[in-house]
């Protein structure tokens, strides 16, 4: 079993296999069940995916709260008028990765990728680059083999939990996981992936969670959106051969550390930051009917 990125990396690169092979292998290992099964069992999740995602761009949305919903196929609409700043790409990305988070607001079905608050970056930026890359059903599978082994690593080693970490620790984890799953699936090395992780981890170190009204909505499915793109920014820099002066694991040592030293109101309590705000605090009284206010 690999503990940290360095380890994960140094296998892959010494048996000559992709980070999500290691992955696959661990996981027959680990689960007692045989290859075939622990990748249907990842197909399967990559349907749950792709549904929520064209549910989220082309339905009309709506979270039970009122506070979200709609913004993804509104960003469709924008793409398809062909007049972009960011580009369709990276758009198509961005819409995605909200549109995974409107249908969690509205209770529908979605993956934890690596948590429900942060579901949106993976899939969005698979989906987003499928035009672009045009990936077989495999490597989509195998995109997230390695998202998930690059995820194993954070989770093991410092936290995937708003409430223990803050917002870095989901969508900085999505993030990074993101951005490392698709150097792989770009033709990237082991090496480029661990380096695209840190890239995207620490530009989003520090990153709180102050949901409104102590629901996963606000400012929740935006930045699923921001993680998307910093993910998309970081595998192009890794690809380029740039490479982040802090060592992968060092990264994620410091979002351990970061998160352990925050104030326990910006960790998922809805006692401070945005949550905390008049605007805020005002949307919470109207969901609920009286404050929160602690």
């Amino acid at each position: 079993m690999f503990r940290n990125a360095a380890e994960l990396i140094e296998r892959a690169v010494f048996d000559g296999i992709s980070i999500s092979e290691v992955m696959i292998r661990q996981e027959v290992e680990e689960t007692g069940r045989s290859r075939e099964q622990v990748i249907e069992r990842m197909r399967a999740n990559l349907e749950v995916m792709k549904a929520a995602v064209k549910r989220g761009t082309t339905e009309d949305i709506k979270s039970v709260s009122g506070l979200t919903g709609g913004d993804a196929k509104k960003l469709q609409a924008y793409i398809a008028k062909g007049n972009t700043l960011g580009g369709d790409n990276l758009l198509d990305s961005v819409s995605k990765a909200m549109a995974t988070n409107e249908v969690n607001a509205a209770m529908g079905t979605i993956c934890a990728t690596p948590t429900a608050g942060a579901a949106g970056v993976v899939p969005g930026v698979l989906f987003g680059m499928q035009n672009r890359l045009q990936p077989t059903d495999d490597e989509m599978i195998d995109y997230l083999f390695a998202a998930g082994a690059f995820g194993f690593v954070i989770a093991n080693n410092a936290s995937i939990s708003g409430a223990a970490g803050g917002c870095q620790a989901e969508v900085g984890s999505a993030s990074a996981m993101a951005a490392a799953a698709l150097v792989q699936l770009a033709g990237g090395t082991p090496e480029q992936s661990g380096e695209a992780l840190a890239i995207a981890l620490k530009n989003l170190l520090g990153l709180v969670c102050d949901p409104v009204a102590g629901l996963v909505e606000v400012p929740c499915v935006k930045r699923n959106a921001m993680g998307a793109s910093v993910a998309i920014t970081a595998a192009d820099m890794a690809l380029a051969g740039i490479t982040s002066r802090i060592p992968c694991d060092e990264v994620i040592d410091a979002m351990y550390r970061i998160g352990q030293t925050m104030p326990v109101a910006l960790k998922e309590t809805a006692q401070g930051g945005l949550a905390a705000t008049p605007t805020g605090r005002r949307l919470e009284a109207e969901i609920f009917g009286v404050s929160m206010d602690k």
